[in-house]
């Protein structure tokens, strides 16, 4: 254990904290003549242009988790294209008063979107063997370095199937810029986010998406050239991860890449220069010191498996997959007198549990840790109060050891891990402790995801990235159940940390909330008007 790395990590959490009488650190005022460009460019490249789907997959709503009913496509440029429209890329643009902004498949905190995508891709089509990075403004692929015939062999000796690789990195200032030193939880929250959506769109294809978890990530900023390219003060990127994508078919796959092709890649050239994002960046120095305490190392190739629970059956959605995936919104205000019905409820939950061989969370980041600590206010045939949902059913007796002594532990179906804590109207604290905001309280539900945390922490610290990665994941699950049953949900990174603990009666960092989230009935602002995701390229 590095002590010191520890010592920073913790130093950073309990920083980041909100609390009822302060908040963490951040501007405290939006400078919106600097505010990032929330699209990345490599100016010297010359953008390949991808086509845009004709037709969504057929795909059901189940078919978003399930694998055996989606065909594998070939890995053509058209299909690759296919799977980034429907993960990272546009799905609308909002305007009113004469500004617009767009919206994009995946969430991100605030939509600022630190997240950027690159693709190791082998020659198809008209496509050159190579590193690019994903350009979502313009649905294109920006060519980084081209990568010789060899490297590809030597992929497919180690990977013995047809393959490409996508990988993920953050960018801090674009969050930190509203946000300040609680950024890099958001930008976590944000990998999260995307990881589900590569899942749950690779899934439509016929593909798995499974995360390389041998990599340091030292090798991956080489594979992505991140220590050869020259950016603008406090505009870097930090590696985050890469993962493998292939046939659903095949059993399994290596979880990282030869040091023969990673050194192959470390000596390629690198072409294109990252735009500059804004005028002038702040440095938030406990977000740079909880990066560089939380870099993962190289490690052993990890497989877990989460086991086969029976599905909670419910009503199927009459939307696709696709178009569930394409509706997607965050909500900026509910009704109160929208309720889910008690199945829609329960459904919801059942698919935020991790499930061998099920999008998303079979892309095996890591054991799960997180468990959902839910205030029910409208949920028909379910009474009003404080519920505890165990997403990992192992941390039963230390919840009932940790939690306040009087909560009444009552089941709330038969053979499902939902249990009672206390009957009572919490629609006012659920707003209180979400920093005051009315959509925790008029919602159906809103919830707080509550992680086992100290000693998970302690064991590996770039675990810490991880966590709030599972937390991002959740969140997606259930912006796509939302959708599919006619709702809508939230993200809430705002909250009353500790105000949280207080209500469940946890007085150490064994548990800690990562993350918030709210479904309800929708309030749309008709002011706004809605275009097509790619108008914009549209001939005039």
């Amino acid at each position: 254990m590095n002590q010191q790395a520890m010592k920073e990590i913790f130093q950073y959490h309990h920083d980041s904290k909100h609390h009822t009488d302060r908040y963490a650190r951040s501007p405290g005022y939006l400078d919106w003549e600097n505010q990032p460009n929330p699209f990345r460019f490599y100016s010297g490249t010359a953008p390949l242009r991808l086509p845009l789907l004709k037709e969504d997959p057929a795909a059901s709503h189940p078919d978003l988790y399930l694998r055996q009913r989606n065909q594998p496509q070939p890995f053509e440029l058209k299909n690759v294209a296919g799977f980034l429209e429907l993960s990272l890329g546009l799905s609308a643009w909002k305007a009113v008063s004469g500004n617009k902004w767009s919206l994009r498949i995946n969430p991100s905190s605030g939509n600022l979107h630190p997240t950027e995508a690159y693709l190791l891709l082998p020659e198809m089509d008209a496509l050159k063997s190579g590193l690019y990075h994903y350009n979502p403004f313009l649905h294109a692929l920006e060519l980084r370095c081209f990568l010789p015939d060899e490297i590809w062999e030597k992929v497919g000796q180690h990977f013995k199937t047809k393959s490409f690789f996508v990988a993920l990195s953050s960018i801090f200032w674009r969050e930190s810029w509203k946000y300040g030193e609680r950024a890099f939880r958001y930008c976590n929250h944000d990998i999260g986010h995307a990881l589900a959506c590569l899942s749950f769109s690779g899934n439509l294809f016929g593909w798995k998406v499974t995360c390389l978890n041998e990599l340091s990530d030292r090798q991956l900023e080489t594979v992505l050239g991140f220590d050869r390219t020259i950016y603008a003060d406090m505009e870097n990127e930090q590696a985050e991860l890469m993962c493998v994508v292939y046939d659903r078919r095949v059993e399994d796959v290596p979880r990282g890449l030869t040091d023969e092709t990673a050194a192959l890649l470390a000596t390629s050239a690198f072409a294109g220069t990252p735009n500059r994002l804004s005028r002038s960046a702040i440095n938030w120095e406990g977000i740079y010191r909880a990066a560089d305490a939380t870099r993962k190392p190289r490690t052993e190739t990890r497989r877990f498996r989460y086991g086969c629970r029976e599905d909670f059956q419910t009503e199927i959605s009459k939307l696709s997959a696709a178009a569930i995936i394409r509706k997607r919104r965050s909500a900026v205000a509910f009704d109160p007198a929208g309720s889910l019905s008690r199945e829609q409820f329960l459904a919801m939950l059942d698919k935020t549990v991790a499930r061998d061989g099920r999008a998303p969370f079979d892309m095996e980041i890591s054991e799960p840790c997180l468990n959902l600590l839910i205030f029910v206010h409208a949920v028909r045939d379910l009474e009003m109060g404080l519920y505890l949902f165990l997403r990992a059913e192992n941390d039963l007796q230390e919840f009932k050891n940790r939690l306040k002594s009087g909560f009444l532990w009552l089941p709330a179906a038969d053979g499902f891990p939902l249990y009672l804590l206390e009957e009572k109207n919490y629609r006012r604290d659920a707003k209180i402790i979400s920093c005051v905001q009315d959509i925790a309280g008029d919602s159906a539900f809103s919830m707080g995801m509550i992680s086992r945390f100290r000693a998970v922490v302690e064991k590996e610290s770039f675990r810490y990235r991880r966590l709030f990665w599972e937390a991002g994941m959740i969140g997606q699950v259930l912006y796509l159940e939302a959708e599919a049953a006619g709702f809508r949900g939230t993200g809430i990174g705002c909250y009353f940390d500790d105000e949280v603990h207080a209500v469940m009666g946890l007085e150490t960092d064994h548990y800690q909330s990562l993350y918030h989230f709210t479904v309800g009935k929708p309030v749309e602002d008709r002011r706004l008007q809605t275009l097509g995701p790619y108008h914009h390229l549209e001939p005039q």
